[in-house]
């Protein structure tokens, strides 16, 4: 059962997208994820959290991956660089490749170390949490940079300190004496960036990097991330929530539902032409700020499945408003629909694809 959607349709795309056109990026992907599975196992059963997750992450660009909580964002990010908490975490199937070395995922210990912090780093949700309280935040950036770098303790603290400026911190020097309770939400956030791209990383994993930070503080932090992006050419993962920072940094976006892609375009097309009745749903729960229609914010029904017992058939089939008898009967693959301008529109939906469709990929 096809849509009559066209390719050309326009749903309204923001002024960020129309102001010029996205910055192009190499084709070569940098980052290679086929066919990921990561799964939980526990005493209740197993919970799969990432199922089958393919993505690409080209050299400069920015890549967004979008989705309710508990949908597999980032645990997809924990597992390209190898931090998935083993028990009761473990990576059953897939292939990541990096740089195009192979799979990265048959690597050692030792030399995925080497890998992580030096040329993939992450910006984790909640600096608080992932800050050690016991040392100084100069400290910690110096241990990073000494531990890829062959530098003296002075020559890692004058590196620490010289990121700590150039992430926007005032008076480096002294707040790399501070430990990270002394800073605010918004400096925390700007040492985890710091420490992130302390050993200059080809690519960043940014896990919520703007989550609980007011919106000027959230300006600098994105303004931040695309300028040092630029700076050095690296590639980004950016994992949110918010639609409007999807507007404002991608180039491309994946959208996960339950642990698997549902759609995946370039960001114009996204905003232009969604498909996924899940990707409506996301555009459609955005406020319109003084809108003067009247009603209630629009709003998904329901809640996201129980990973331990997924429903046979397509994932969103409880949630959706257009369900037929296929939906429940088969889960639909992620097959290409139409040309979204960059890479192709892929989606994962009866309406969209038939039965004889061949399953496609970022």
């Amino acid at each position: 059962m096809r849509s009559t959607h066209g390719c050309g349709s326009n749903r309204g795309v923001p002024e960020q997208i129309q102001n010029g056109e996205p910055p192009v990026a190499s084709d070569a992907p940098l980052l290679d994820v086929v066919g990921l599975k990561t799964h939980f196992f526990t005493f209740g059963g197993v919970v799969k959290a990432v199922d089958g997750v393919s993505l690409s992450v080209r050299r400069g660009e920015t890549l967004g991956v979008v989705g309710e909580s508990g949908c597999g964002k980032s645990v997809t990010a924990l597992s390209v660089i190898g931090l998935v908490p083993n028990p009761p975490g473990r990576i059953v199937a897939g292939r990541i490749d990096f740089e195009g070395r192979g799979d990265v995922l048959g690597v050692s210990a030792e030399a995925m170390r080497e890998i992580r912090g030096n040329e993939i780093s992450m910006i984790f949700q909640e600096p608080m949490t992932s800050l050690n309280p016991v040392f100084r935040v100069g400290t910690q950036i110096a241990e990073a940079i000494r531990l890829h770098r062959q530098v003296s303790k002075k020559e890692a603290m004058e590196r620490a300190i010289e990121r700590l400026g150039l992430v926007g911190i005032p008076s480096p020097m002294a707040r790399a004496r501070d430990y990270p309770h002394q800073l605010s939400g918004g400096m925390r956030q700007r040492v985890m960036i710091a420490m992130a791209v302390a050993c200059q990383p080809k690519l960043l994993l940014a896990d919520e990097p703007t989550t609980a930070l007011d919106v000027t503080v959230q300006a600098q932090i994105l303004d931040l991330m695309n300028r040092m992006k630029e700076a050095s050419g690296a590639a980004i993962m950016l994992i949110t929530h918010d639609m409007g920072v999807i507007a404002e940094m991608c180039q491309r976006v994946s959208v996960m539902y339950a642990g698997v892609v549902v759609e995946h375009t370039d960001v114009r097309t996204l905003f232009a032409n969604p498909l996924h009745p899940y990707t409506v749903g996301l555009l459609d729960s955005i406020p319109r700020g003084r809108s003067k229609a009247s009603g209630q914010l629009k709003t998904i029904p329901g809640i996201v499945p129980n990973l331990l017992h997924l429903p046979k058939g397509c994932r969103f089939q409880d949630r959706c408003s257009q369900v037929h008898a296929a939906c429940r009967e088969s889960e639909p693959p992620l097959a290409a629909v139409c040309d979204g301008g960059d890479g192709g529109h892929l989606v994962r939906c009866w309406l969209h694809v038939s039965p004889s469709e061949t399953p496609a990929r970022p």
